[in-house]
């Protein structure tokens, strides 16, 4: 990630004193960065751009830096110190900036502090940049049974800063019959018959993903039961595992749900719906007939869940920490809770991938019962819900 510092001194100050001083002040903090100093010309080209108030009497020519160059939408984030009347200007800045509706913060204590405040503050501002490269779609429309998942794409627009596209499931199925077809390939449970085709299938959405450039997308997937006689499961895995994001069902909101997680985690997540809930446990167990390759220690083949054709995986994710995770399609709410993935089930009544996930707060569980977001949810290694909570203010 890179961090870039711009300072803002009044000229009434002892310039060398100060410059010493901003040498000290920076030979404490525990990050590297590309010191601009007064030089804001390339404003806005790092991960994360600081603005070092070196002394008091910068208010004004911080205003006049902000109209000139600063980007109104840009968070503003200034270091203050405890010498020159850093922190008063840096206040008065910060109300300046509120009164508009700017948002800023003032980075200020410890040098601990400072440092991991920043770091914090990188990655979310790598994340926001990551979002605005976001190129998704929607393979088809959502399923019939999503009568609660619709997206509003101005309010995706306004304020993840992407479109989202649509791509009519007849161009996956036309690159379908246009790939070659694979020898056949064992894989137990009674589908190997049906191996090659999935990953036709595979090769069929990475078509179509070269051609529009996109990165991110779902698919109304059960369409293909019938079309192709096969799944998208293996295909899904095997995408979200190379980097892309790759949702069912065509699921926008559980879509969007993944492409900011990974913005902020650079992670795969996996999109389950529950199957039982125990409020007395604080224990939800989530399952679906796919699973990202890189988020499991193993994984088998079997066939789709409800069709009982195809290829299904059921994966294996280590246990331990994990993050729950879900959108609304127009961005006013959000779920995001932790806890502990127990264990991985393996029911032949469920769909194949099967996660027991106990809440750190129990009460989390009621939530799917009495306020649900749609279905659907994402279930993230590791702990998150600070970092998302705080992306998405």
């Amino acid at each position: 990630m890179s961090i870039a510092v711009y300072t803002i001194t009044s000229p009434l100050h002892d310039k060398q004193c100060i410059e010493q001083y901003t040498k000290e002040f920076f030979s404490h903090l525990d990050f590297d960065f590309d010191y601009k100093g007064e030089d804001f010309s390339t404003w806005g080209q790092a991960d994360l751009d600081l603005i070092f108030v070196r002394t008091g009497g910068t208010e004004n020519l911080f205003k006049q830096r902000y109209m000139d160059v600063l980007d109104a939408k840009k968070s503003v984030y200034l270091l203050a110190s405890s010498n020159s009347n850093s922190l008063a200007a840096s206040m008065e800045i910060l109300s300046w900036l509120k009164q508009r509706g700017i948002r800023g913060e003032i980075l200020h204590g410890s040098h601990q502090y400072i440092s991991s405040r920043i770091s914090e503050l990188a990655k979310l501002e790598a994340a926001k940049k990551a979002l605005k490269n976001t190129r998704a779609a929607i393979i088809g429309r959502p399923s019939d049974w999503l009568i609660a998942s619709d997206v509003n794409k101005e309010a995706v627009q306004a304020k993840l800063g992407f479109d989202i596209g649509y791509i009519p499931i007849e161009e996956a199925e036309r690159a379908f019959a246009q790939t070659p077809g694979q020898p056949n390939t064992s894989c137990g449970n009674g589908c190997h018959e049906n191996l090659p085709d999935a990953l036709r299938i595979y090769q069929a959405l990475k078509k179509v993903i070269a051609e529009h450039e996109i990165n991110a997308f779902t698919i109304r997937c059960f369409d293909l039961l019938t079309s192709l006689r096969n799944t998208g499961c293996l295909a899904l895995a095997k995408l979200n595992s190379e980097g892309y994001v790759a949702g069912c069902e065509g699921d926008a909101p559980a879509m969007l749900s993944m492409i900011i997680a990974k913005s902020l985690t650079g992670k795969s997540g996996f999109q389950a719906n529950p199957a039982r809930v125990d409020t007395e446990k604080g224990e939800v167990l989530f399952a679906h007939c796919t699973i990202p390759l890189d988020m499991v220690e193993r994984y088998e083949f079997d066939t789709h869940f409800e069709s009982g054709i195809g290829v299904g995986i059921r994966g294996y994710m280590k246990e331990g920490p994990v993050t729950v995770f879900k959108v609304s399609g127009d961005l006013t709410r959000v779920f995001a809770e932790e806890g502990e993935l127990v264990e991985n089930g393996k029911s032949p009544n469920l769909c194949r991938t099967q996660q027991i996930i106990r809440f750190t707060d129990k009460q989390a569980a009621k939530y799917f019962l009495q306020d649900p977001i749609g279905n659907h949810h994402i279930i993230l290694q590791g702990h998150w819900k600070t970092e998302l909570m705080e992306l998405l203010k």
